[in-house]
């Protein structure tokens, strides 16, 4: 419990994270409460297209070449765009965190052989092996999580392996030997556990990094063409940026806030988490 305190003490000192974490808990109140904001279908056509934001208020950021609302689009994206950036952010944590243990408890040959692996997906530009995985399919919100996923583990597995190379030699771990633990049992309570904190920072950035890989793929229509995400507006848009940019711009500024916020909120926590500046933050 002591220890809770003094990180949200040093986590609330920092004001950058606090303002990035106020934005990210303000996206997630907008996407739960977005039936409620805003009921509907945001694919329904609802009124005159091409009205800027102000000019109805019934649409207060007007509405797209349909005539659909650009609010409820907005509203109603951020679950969509959230959603991806979680679901991949999870698998590839929890894949990258398998592979990296194993590679840094065993070493030897295992060690080599997935570190070759993680090497060979790092490669290929992040973007360009996103694309050709989702063109390989039908792009749909599973199709991209798992694009997204493959291309973000090798970081979180390079992360693990180098944090479970330096785990495994401490004293604590070695007493674990003595007393008969398996190696399994040594890896999920001793070695992950110290793990924990720098784990937490990179999967927090894989989420934001994870919502603009989509945009740009929905942007290059490769997105879900059921799901109404930001980056699908953004591509909704796109032929109208000279006449209408608002529609393209609005949604644009949603990702930029979102992913700021995350961004501003994962360095607070590395901030508060690094036991190097717990001293300085204290």
């Amino acid at each position: 419990m002591a220890r809770s305190f003094a990180f949200a003490r040093r986590y609330k000192r920092n004001i950058p994270a606090v303002i990035g974490l106020g934005i990210v808990i303000l996206v997630l109140l907008l996407a739960f409460l977005a039936p409620v904001l805003r009921p509907g279908d945001p694919w329904a056509i609802t009124g005159q297209p091409y009205l800027w934001p102000g000019q109805d208020t019934r649409f207060p950021l007007g509405t797209d070449v349909l005539g659909r609302d650009i609010l409820s689009g907005i509203l109603h994206g951020a679950s969509v765009s959230l959603f991806i950036g979680v679901a991949s952010a999870t698998v590839a944590g929890l894949l990258g965190t398998a592979i990296g243990a194993i590679a840094g408890y065993y070493g030897g040959w295992i060690d080599d052989v997935l570190m070759r692996i993680a090497e060979a997906f790092q490669t290929v530009p992040s973007f360009l092996q996103a694309l050709i995985i989702v063109a390989l399919f039908n792009p749909s919100a599973l199709t991209i999580v798992a694009a997204i996923s493959a291309i973000s583990w090798p970081g979180v597995a390079r992360l693990v392996r180098a944090e479970t190379k330096r785990v495994r030699s401490a004293d604590f771990v070695s007493a674990c030997y003595t007393f008969g633990m398996g190696n399994l049992r040594i890896i999920a309570s001793q070695i992950l556990p110290n793990c924990l904190a720098p784990l937490i920072v990179t999967v927090s950035v894989i989420v934001a990094s994870a919502i603009l890989i989509e945009a740009g793929l929905s942007f290059l229509g490769f997105g879900d063409p059921t799901q109404l995400s930001w980056g699908t507006m953004i591509s909704i848009g796109r032929g109208t940026l000279r006449s209408a940019w608002y529609m393209s711009a609005i949604p644009g500024l949603a990702i930029l806030l979102t992913v700021l916020g995350i961004n501003l909120a994962s360095e607070g926590l590395n901030d508060a988490l690094n036991p190097h500046l717990r001293e300085r933050l204290s």
